[in-house]
């Protein structure tokens, strides 16, 4: 059997350096202190041995797990399935890794995976949590709260007032939707369809509004609830048909929805967007570019959502003012804040 190579220790890394060990210690535990040329030579001994810190013993020193963790409130099923988590987690990806930080996935299907969560958070494994896809009456802000754990959520919280009671950050979906709509008025339609997203969540609601803030007066048939899903677009495509067969477009709530509803569309021999207009929302490449026909639809930056709620939450560690909490206490004056991100109608062939 092959013997392996003895660590090396930071003791080494001092005599490599030609420093004390206090010194090695501080400069790989980013602290102060520490001259430049002293640092330029720690630094390089640590990458000529190949030195790795030992992570309990920084975190004695830093008060710090460089450590995240994503909460995702939903089935594996879906997440995995959805290419609007991937695009997410990309994002997230990118920034911690960016500043030497891990990414720490928690999924959430029922209620023992909640209790799951909420003791991992609460047995100080990571210096903060991003949680996202929130349904109303979900258990999680309560369990993060307990937890004592500084958060950014993806998206406005059911439970937010306005009063910067949590950090968030989201897109304007009400703004789009109003885009989308108006869009379609203007391309002369008038039996306008909405199928909704998940009406447990405040994307869903908000989209819903913009649709109304433009079709006030729509016909409820015009109304279908979905869930986010393709199958659930194409649910949603047939109850309309059905109550409505002269309806002249659709605004989905998401690209999948939509995709689910051109299936349909096709299937039943109406034409996109000679008959019925279609308009997405979320600009999904992967999904609205490969639709038949290429998906109309609004575009928000799943990607750029998540780097940004990784930067939020970073930067109130660094800080120390961390975020607040989810259960509506400020954070410090010069913390994080929420961010709400603009959105763009991408016009294609479908509408």
């Amino acid at each position: 059997m092959t013997e392996t190579a003895p660590r090396p220790t930071l003791e080494a890394v001092a005599a490599r350096a030609g420093v004390s060990r206090a010194t090695v210690s501080r400069v790989v535990n980013g602290g102060d202190g520490v001259r430049k040329p002293l640092v330029e030579r720690v630094r390089r001994a640590v990458e000529e041995l190949g030195y790795v810190p030992n992570q309990a013993a920084r975190s004695l020193v830093t008060k710090r797990n460089d450590a995240v963790a994503v909460v995702i409130a939903e089935p594996e099923t879906r997440v995995f399935a959805d290419p609007f988590f991937a695009l997410q987690l990309r994002g997230i990806s990118k920034e911690l890794t960016a500043h030497d930080s891990q990414l720490v996935l928690l999924l959430t299907e029922g209620r023992a995976d909640h209790a799951r969560v909420g003791r991992y958070l609460a047995g100080g494994h990571v210096d903060g949590a991003l949680v996202f896809s929130l349904h109303l009456q979900d258990p999680l802000p309560q369990l993060v709260q307990r937890a004592g754990v500084p958060t950014v959520f993806g998206g406005r919280p059911g439970w937010d007032d306005g009063t910067g009671g949590a950090v968030y950050v989201d897109s304007d979906n009400r703004g789009g939707a109003r885009e989308a709509v108006r869009h379609l008025v203007g391309l002369g339609r008038r039996r306008i369809a909405h199928i909704t997203g998940a009406l447990d969540q405040t994307s869903a609601v908000d989209r819903l509004d913009g649709f109304r803030d433009v079709m006030g007066d729509a016909d409820p048939r015009l109304i279908a609830e979905g869930d986010f899903t393709p199958a659930g677009g194409e649910r949603a495509m047939r109850r309309l048909l059905e109550g409505c067969p002269d309806l002249d477009a659709v605004f989905a709530a998401n690209d999948l929805t939509a995709a689910g509803a051109l299936r349909v569309l096709r299937a039943l021999g109406r034409r996109v967007p000679d008959d019925v207009a279609v308009i997405g929302f979320d600009d999904m490449l992967p999904v609205a570019e490969h639709t038949d026909p290429p998906l109309t639809t609004v575009r928000q930056d799943i990607e750029g959502m998540g780097r940004l709620m990784a930067r939020l939450l970073l930067r109130g560690l660094d800080q120390g003012t961390g975020a607040p909490d989810p259960g509506g206490s400020s954070v410090a004056e010069d913390g994080p804040s929420s961010v709400v991100l603009p959105t763009t109608l991408v016009r294609r062939a479908s509408a």
